[in-house]
């Protein structure tokens, strides 16, 4: 409950985010850089991993969920007595993004806390399934909010979703501790969780399709799809949310399919086949200029995207041992950085050139990074 309600109001503040900075600026490259500003302090990611490792897991959910309510109230207060400026959103961005490094560790290792060994594969499904219904529900409900009340209606049901899931989380019980024995400082557990992940090719490979697809997959719905909506198909706040709502529903639908299998074989090369079928509908979206053609087309795209992320932690947790789970999640963390280059980059071309042609150059890219990595990492090919 507390990973759902937390990722709603998320995936609603990013849609009012990008809304207010078009509004505001009228400038897609402002757009792609707010993005960049929101991972800016992602480099922590690891240390926010051990925490995760050494402190309760749910404390420190609910610490970070308290904090996003805080901001949040903050935002709902510059917006209803009429003074947010451009900067404001830069700089609340800047302190949300840092609160969110801190949430996947914690969050996504209590997940798996909660389950035995051998559900493991149905529990990452779930679990991805749970934010991605977040995908459908939160741009639609925030873009109608947009519309109807303006962004104080939609940041005030924001503060409301993120207050409870901080206390959500507080009520979050595990069958099992798998915190840390602090032994060693922090410095010394991030050294070694990198040995670690250094001797597991499974792992390490993983973890940089994540990186892959950070950089070339995540700027197109996050960046990119907003403008095409605007500039493109020629709609308001409430036909982007309905066009995010469209990927929302096909990121469900994979992780739903996946979950049916909860002893999937052949995962690496599923993973690497995914990851291609999201790039290419990517490059299909940026031809597209009917809002019909582009709406079935974002439902393969989120099928993809969501099968993506399901396969990249199947064999990684199947893999990696319990001890190190918070750091490794940390270092999928610092994976993330790679959306704010790919979301300026991204911004930049669609401002410079045309949102097409941004939405061709990271699908190429994104296709020939990870045919790359499948010749270099052959035990993620075989897992």
């Amino acid at each position: 409950t507390s990973i759902m309600l937390v990722g709603m109001g998320s995936q609603m503040e990013t849609l009012v985010v990008a809304w207010l900075v078009l509004t505001l600026t009228d400038s897609p490259f402002q757009l792609g850089l707010i993005s960049s500003v929101r991972l800016a302090t992602n480099f922590i990611s690891l240390f926010a991993g051990a925490i995760a490792d050494r402190l309760p897991r749910q404390l420190v959910l609910a610490t970070v969920e308290f904090t996003l309510a805080s901001l949040a109230v903050l935002m709902l207060a510059l917006v209803a007595t009429d003074r947010l400026e451009v900067w404001h959103l830069f700089t609340i961005t800047f302190f949300v993004g840092m609160a969110r490094i801190f949430q996947m560790p914690a969050a996504q290792s209590l997940a798996i806390d909660s389950v035995p060994a051998e559900q493991i594969t149905t529990a990452v499904a779930l679990t991805t399934m749970s934010q991605n219904m977040n995908l459908v529900v939160g741009p639609l409900l925030g873009g109608i909010l947009f519309e109807v009340f303006g962004a104080w209606g939609a940041y005030a049901f924001i503060v409301v979703l993120y207050g409870c899931s901080g206390i959500s989380a507080l009520f979050v019980r595990t069958s099992r501790v798998t915190r840390a024995e602090v032994t060693e400082s922090v410095i010394s557990a991030v050294i070694g969780a990198l040995r670690y992940v250094k001797g597991q090719q499974v792992i390490w490979a993983a973890l940089v399709i994540a990186v892959i697809i950070n950089l070339t997959g995540f700027p197109f719905h996050g960046t990119l799809v907003p403008i095409f909506a605007r500039d493109v198909l020629g709609l308001d706040a409430a036909g982007l949310g309905i066009l995010i709502s469209a990927f929302g529903i096909g990121a469900v639908a994979g992780s739903m399919f996946l979950s049916l299998f909860p002893n999937l074989k052949n995962v690496g090369k599923l993973l690497f086949l995914s990851v291609v079928v999201w790039h290419g509908s990517m490059a299909a979206f940026g031809a597209s200029t009917s809002f019909p053609v582009s709406l079935a087309i974002l439902v393969l795209t989120g099928f993809a995207f969501s099968s993506t992320l399901v396969l990249i932690m199947i064999p990684i947790w199947r893999t990696a041992l319990p001890e190190y789970r918070g750091r490794i999640i940390g270092l999928r963390v610092l994976a993330i950085y790679a959306s704010a280059f790919g979301s300026l980059s991204s911004g930049g071309i669609a401002g410079a050139f045309a949102p097409a042609l941004a939405a061709n150059v990271s699908a190429g890219v994104g296709i020939l990074l990870t045919g790359i990595l499948a010749l270099v990492a052959p035990k993620l090919r075989r897992a």
